[in-house]
Protein backbone atom coordinates (compact mmCIF):
# COMPACT_ATOMS: atom_id res chain seq x y z
CA UNK A 1 0.00 0.00 0.00
CA UNK A 2 1.27 3.41 -1.15
CA UNK A 3 -0.20 6.38 0.57
CA UNK A 4 -0.88 9.33 -1.88
CA UNK A 5 2.01 11.63 -2.37
CA UNK A 6 4.41 9.34 -0.90
CA UNK A 7 7.40 7.63 -1.87
CA UNK A 8 7.08 4.05 -0.60
CA UNK A 9 5.10 1.57 1.09
CA UNK A 10 3.35 1.70 4.08
CA UNK A 11 5.67 -0.39 6.79
CA UNK A 12 9.02 0.78 5.70
CA UNK A 13 11.11 1.67 8.35
CA UNK A 14 11.42 5.50 7.10
CA UNK A 15 7.36 5.91 7.22
CA UNK A 16 7.23 9.48 8.43
CA UNK A 17 9.68 11.06 5.67
CA UNK A 18 7.61 9.03 3.22
CA UNK A 19 3.80 10.32 4.38
CA UNK A 20 5.34 14.03 4.58
CA UNK A 21 4.21 15.17 1.27
CA UNK A 22 0.74 13.33 1.88
CA UNK A 23 0.61 14.91 5.49
CA UNK A 24 1.49 17.97 5.56
CA UNK A 25 -0.61 20.30 7.69
CA UNK A 26 -3.05 22.25 5.92
CA UNK A 27 -3.00 25.25 7.90
CA UNK A 28 -5.23 28.03 7.21
CA UNK A 29 -7.31 26.21 4.97
CA UNK A 30 -8.52 24.02 8.20
CA UNK A 31 -12.01 25.75 8.90
CA UNK A 32 -11.21 27.20 12.83
CA UNK A 33 -14.76 27.00 14.73
CA UNK A 34 -15.53 29.70 17.17
CA UNK A 35 -17.17 29.34 20.53
CA UNK A 36 -16.53 25.55 20.50
CA UNK A 37 -14.50 24.48 23.55
CA UNK A 38 -16.12 22.66 26.16
CA UNK A 39 -17.89 19.64 27.06
CA UNK A 40 -21.26 20.89 26.42
CA UNK A 41 -20.20 21.86 23.00
CA UNK A 42 -18.93 18.51 22.22
CA UNK A 43 -22.71 16.74 23.80
CA UNK A 44 -24.22 19.05 21.50
CA UNK A 45 -22.79 18.17 18.15
CA UNK A 46 -22.31 14.15 18.63
CA UNK A 47 -26.21 14.09 19.29
CA UNK A 48 -26.96 15.70 16.16
CA UNK A 49 -26.42 11.97 15.20
CA UNK A 50 -29.12 10.53 16.59
CA UNK A 51 -28.07 7.23 16.09
CA UNK A 52 -25.29 8.46 18.60
CA UNK A 53 -28.28 9.13 21.33
CA UNK A 54 -29.95 6.30 21.05
CA UNK A 55 -27.09 3.95 21.24
CA UNK A 56 -26.08 6.02 24.78
CA UNK A 57 -29.70 5.97 25.97
CA UNK A 58 -29.18 2.13 25.66
CA UNK A 59 -26.24 1.35 26.85
CA UNK A 60 -27.37 0.24 30.50
CA UNK A 61 -29.88 -2.54 28.94
CA UNK A 62 -26.50 -4.57 27.97
CA UNK A 63 -25.98 -5.10 31.67
CA UNK A 64 -22.01 -4.79 31.37
CA UNK A 65 -19.69 -2.80 33.94
CA UNK A 66 -18.23 0.34 32.62
CA UNK A 67 -19.92 0.52 29.01
CA UNK A 68 -19.22 3.67 26.89
CA UNK A 69 -19.78 4.60 23.63
CA UNK A 70 -16.33 5.74 22.23
CA UNK A 71 -14.30 6.92 19.25
CA UNK A 72 -14.73 7.12 15.96
CA UNK A 73 -18.94 7.98 15.73
CA UNK A 74 -18.16 10.82 18.71
CA UNK A 75 -15.44 12.04 16.64
CA UNK A 76 -16.91 11.43 13.05
CA UNK A 77 -20.16 12.68 13.75
CA UNK A 78 -18.19 16.12 14.94
CA UNK A 79 -16.36 16.11 11.53
CA UNK A 80 -19.55 15.77 9.88
CA UNK A 81 -21.10 18.81 11.63
CA UNK A 82 -18.22 20.93 10.91
CA UNK A 83 -17.56 20.00 7.14
CA UNK A 84 -21.15 20.41 6.30
CA UNK A 85 -22.10 17.01 5.49
CA UNK A 86 -25.08 15.10 6.95
CA UNK A 87 -24.17 13.88 11.02
CA UNK A 88 -24.16 10.18 10.06
CA UNK A 89 -22.16 10.09 6.88
CA UNK A 90 -19.25 7.97 6.28
CA UNK A 91 -19.57 6.80 9.66
CA UNK A 92 -18.52 2.81 9.18
CA UNK A 93 -19.93 1.22 13.00
CA UNK A 94 -19.61 2.17 16.51
CA UNK A 95 -17.78 1.18 19.06
CA UNK A 96 -19.04 0.24 22.26
CA UNK A 97 -15.88 -0.63 25.40
CA UNK A 98 -16.70 -2.50 28.48
CA UNK A 99 -15.06 -3.47 31.56
CA UNK A 100 -15.22 -7.34 32.93
CA UNK A 101 -12.49 -8.95 34.05
CA UNK A 102 -14.31 -11.12 35.97
CA UNK A 103 -14.57 -13.60 32.78
CA UNK A 104 -12.17 -13.35 30.17
CA UNK A 105 -13.48 -16.26 28.19
CA UNK A 106 -14.91 -15.25 24.50
CA UNK A 107 -17.81 -16.79 25.65
CA UNK A 108 -19.00 -14.27 28.14
CA UNK A 109 -17.57 -11.45 25.38
CA UNK A 110 -19.78 -12.73 22.77
CA UNK A 111 -22.86 -13.25 24.77
CA UNK A 112 -22.54 -9.28 25.38
CA UNK A 113 -22.40 -8.92 21.54
CA UNK A 114 -25.43 -10.57 20.81
CA UNK A 115 -27.06 -8.58 23.52
CA UNK A 116 -26.10 -5.44 21.64
CA UNK A 117 -27.12 -7.22 18.46
CA UNK A 118 -30.67 -7.20 20.14
CA UNK A 119 -30.52 -3.60 21.92
CA UNK A 120 -29.45 -2.04 18.52
CA UNK A 121 -31.39 -3.87 16.17
CA UNK A 122 -33.91 -1.33 14.97
CA UNK A 123 -31.06 0.85 13.75
CA UNK A 124 -29.59 -0.36 10.76
CA UNK A 125 -25.77 -0.13 12.19
CA UNK A 126 -22.92 -2.21 12.60
CA UNK A 127 -21.90 -2.13 16.40
CA UNK A 128 -18.58 -3.14 17.90
CA UNK A 129 -18.40 -4.28 21.60
CA UNK A 130 -14.97 -5.12 23.04
CA UNK A 131 -14.40 -6.20 26.57
CA UNK A 132 -11.15 -3.94 27.59
CA UNK A 133 -9.99 -6.80 29.95
CA UNK A 134 -9.35 -9.06 27.21
CA UNK A 135 -7.28 -7.03 24.77
CA UNK A 136 -4.28 -8.08 25.93
CA UNK A 137 -5.24 -11.70 24.88
CA UNK A 138 -5.61 -10.84 21.11
CA UNK A 139 -3.74 -7.36 20.71
CA UNK A 140 -0.14 -8.80 19.56
CA UNK A 141 -1.67 -11.58 16.84
CA UNK A 142 -3.56 -8.60 15.25
CA UNK A 143 -1.17 -5.38 15.90
CA UNK A 144 2.25 -7.28 15.72
CA UNK A 145 3.08 -5.26 19.48
CA UNK A 146 2.32 -6.31 22.58
CA UNK A 147 0.08 -5.11 24.85
CA UNK A 148 0.02 -5.27 28.61
CA UNK A 149 -3.48 -5.72 29.88
CA UNK A 150 -5.55 -3.20 30.34
CA UNK A 151 -6.67 -1.67 33.65
CA UNK A 152 -10.43 0.28 32.41
CA UNK A 153 -12.23 1.44 30.01
CA UNK A 154 -10.36 4.85 30.17
CA UNK A 155 -7.08 3.11 29.37
CA UNK A 156 -8.21 1.65 26.67
CA UNK A 157 -9.32 5.27 25.18
CA UNK A 158 -6.22 6.42 26.65
CA UNK A 159 -4.36 4.30 23.60
CA UNK A 160 -5.90 5.29 20.63
CA UNK A 161 -3.37 6.08 17.92
CA UNK A 162 -5.05 9.80 17.28
CA UNK A 163 -5.50 12.27 20.51
CA UNK A 164 -8.67 14.09 19.13
CA UNK A 165 -10.63 10.11 18.75
CA UNK A 166 -9.70 9.88 22.64
CA UNK A 167 -13.70 9.81 23.63
CA UNK A 168 -15.93 8.10 25.62
CA UNK A 169 -19.69 8.89 26.57
CA UNK A 170 -21.49 7.08 29.73
CA UNK A 171 -24.86 7.16 30.65
CA UNK A 172 -25.48 6.64 34.42
CA UNK A 173 -28.47 7.02 36.06
CA UNK A 174 -29.84 9.11 34.06
CA UNK A 175 -26.73 11.30 33.59
CA UNK A 176 -24.49 11.20 30.56
CA UNK A 177 -20.93 11.59 31.39
CA UNK A 178 -18.02 12.40 28.91
CA UNK A 179 -14.13 11.11 29.35
CA UNK A 180 -12.08 13.44 26.92
CA UNK A 181 -8.35 13.00 28.53
CA UNK A 182 -6.88 15.32 25.85
CA UNK A 183 -9.74 17.95 25.93
CA UNK A 184 -11.76 19.17 23.12
CA UNK A 185 -9.65 21.62 21.03
CA UNK A 186 -7.92 19.20 18.65
CA UNK A 187 -11.35 18.03 17.53
CA UNK A 188 -12.91 21.51 17.22
CA UNK A 189 -10.20 22.12 15.22
CA UNK A 190 -10.12 19.19 12.85
CA UNK A 191 -6.70 17.98 13.84
CA UNK A 192 -5.59 14.24 14.01
CA UNK A 193 -2.27 13.98 16.14
CA UNK A 194 -0.09 11.14 17.40
CA UNK A 195 -0.93 9.12 20.58
CA UNK A 196 2.38 7.26 20.67
CA UNK A 197 2.00 5.72 23.68
CA UNK A 198 1.58 3.06 20.67
CA UNK A 199 4.63 2.48 18.50
CA UNK A 200 2.33 2.28 15.03
CA UNK A 201 2.53 4.30 13.08
CA UNK A 202 1.89 2.47 9.54
CA UNK A 203 -1.87 2.24 11.58
CA UNK A 204 -1.83 5.72 12.32
CA UNK A 205 -0.99 6.64 8.61
CA UNK A 206 -3.69 4.05 6.97
CA UNK A 207 -6.70 5.63 9.52
CA UNK A 208 -5.30 8.83 8.81
CA UNK A 209 -5.51 8.48 4.92
CA UNK A 210 -9.15 7.10 5.38
CA UNK A 211 -10.04 9.92 7.26
CA UNK A 212 -8.44 12.46 4.68
CA UNK A 213 -10.75 10.99 1.70
CA UNK A 214 -14.12 11.32 3.93
CA UNK A 215 -12.99 14.81 5.23
CA UNK A 216 -10.34 16.49 3.63
CA UNK A 217 -10.29 19.64 5.73
CA UNK A 218 -8.60 17.66 8.27
CA UNK A 219 -5.22 18.56 9.41
CA UNK A 220 -2.81 15.44 10.00
CA UNK A 221 0.38 16.22 12.17
CA UNK A 222 2.40 13.57 11.59
CA UNK A 223 4.13 10.68 13.49
CA UNK A 224 6.97 11.96 15.54
CA UNK A 225 10.52 10.41 14.83
CA UNK A 226 11.88 8.50 17.80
Amino acid sequence: MTLAGSTGPVGSGSMARRTSSAFQPMGDTVPKPLQLQDQQDFLTLIRRNPINSLIIERLPELGTPDTQLVAGSLVQTVWNCLSGKRPEEDILDYDVFYYDPSDLGWDAEDAAIRRARAAFADLGIEVQVRNQARVHLWYQQKFGIQCPPLEGVHDGIDHFLNQSSCFGVSQHNGETKVYAPFGFADLFSMTVRPNCRRNLPEIYYRKAQRWREAWPRLRVMEWPDR
